[in-house]
């Protein structure tokens, strides 16, 4: 598929979540945590890197437009790209650090800046609100010279403002992916050794692929923090890594549209399922063994089998047709 046909996939399914979903809240953030996932899978899919490090993005982006609302009053437009700014500033920081290791070392050094980070914020009450987090972050309607262009009162109308974000975001991302940057990235996730041997710089392109995904993620936690009316502290928890993680691998992997499905399966299910039980994480954990075990290339590849099967089915001759005049062979059971 190529990636118009992608972007106008994205688009449909982001015009049909209003006509599907009661809760504008839910689906903000469906497409929120999506952009996430789609920062998490520049680095795990297209350049093979595992990170346990984008709860610190994410969280850099959530505390940084709390700050800018409440204690420093700025225009949310200015704060936005503050956030934005500030998750690729940390990831520049933490990925100048981590991609000087490869494998195992690699997740450790992610998961220990994850862990770093954590009690950083918690030990820091005046900055980040520490345990409480920062409270009462405003959603100022977006507007220009006094004059409101975009009011984001109510729920629905912030879910079409980060719906029209996630759009230009997929846009950009996917011009990135399609570009001679995305396609030396997959060299370097297929083979470190040749790539190197090549002549391409591996430390310099994992460190633009880890700004790029900082940079994104940053934008999808000020968002969520925009959403929610709080920095809360659970968002640079590691698990916060590892739901971005997970959503990622759900979706399927070296795709950016999976990651919107990885993360509308994770929200929506996660959603459903705590109405039937209080315990419901392990009701979660259940499907995501399944899903393991059974769709290794996650959501994305499962719809692949499928419609390859139906096309399948569809071009396969069907053995019990008449025979047509046409062709002689037919008529007669074979060659004499």
């Amino acid at each position: 598929m190529t990636r118009h046909s992608h972007f106008l996939i994205a688009l449909a399914i982001v015009l049909a979540m209003p006509l599907f979903m009661r809760s504008g809240s839910l689906a903000s953030e469906v497409l929120i945590y999506a952009l996430a996932a789609m920062g998490c899978n520049l680095l795990l899919g297209y350049t093979g890197l595992l990170s346990f490090g984008q709860g610190i993005f994410f969280g850099l982006g959530s505390y940084t437009i709390a700050l800018l609302l409440t204690r420093w009053p700025l225009p949310m437009p200015l704060a936005l790209l503050a956030a934005i700014a500030m998750g690729a500033l940390g990831a520049a920081i933490i990925g100048s650090i981590a991609i000087r290791q490869r494998g195992t070392y690699f997740v450790m050094l992610t998961l220990a800046f994850a862990q770093m980070f954590y009690f950083i914020a918690y030990s820091l009450p005046g900055l980040t609100g520490g345990d409480n987090g920062l409270l009462d972050v405003p959603r100022p309607s977006l507007s220009v010279a006094g004059q409101t262009l975009w009011p984001l009162a109510t729920p629905w109308q912030y879910y079409g403002f980060v719906a029209a974000l996630f759009l230009v975001a997929f846009w950009l991302l996917r011009r990135v992916c399609d570009s001679i940057f995305g396609r030396t990235l997959l060299a370097v996730r297929d083979n470190e050794e040749r790539a190197a041997a090549v002549g391409y710089n591996l430390r310099l392109l994992k460190l633009q692929a880890f700004v790029i995904s900082g940079a994104v993620t940053g934008l999808a936690g000020a968002l969520h923090a925009m959403m929610t009316g709080i920095a809360p502290l659970s968002n640079v928890e590691y698990h916060t890594s590892e739901m971005i993680i997970v959503m990622t691998v759900i979706g399927g992997t070296s795709n950016l549209l999976a990651s919107l499905l990885g993360a509308a399966f994770y929200v929506l299910l996660g959603d459903w399922l705590s109405t039937l039980w209080p315990r419901w994480l392990l009701l979660l954990g259940v499907v995501l063994m399944v899903v393991s075990l059974g769709l290794q290339r996650g959501l994305w590849g499962l719809g692949e089998n499928l419609w390859a099967l139906v096309r399948h089915k569809k071009n396969k001759p069907d053995a019990t047709a008449e025979p047509t005049e046409s062709n002689p062979v037919e008529r007669s059971g074979g060659l004499v």
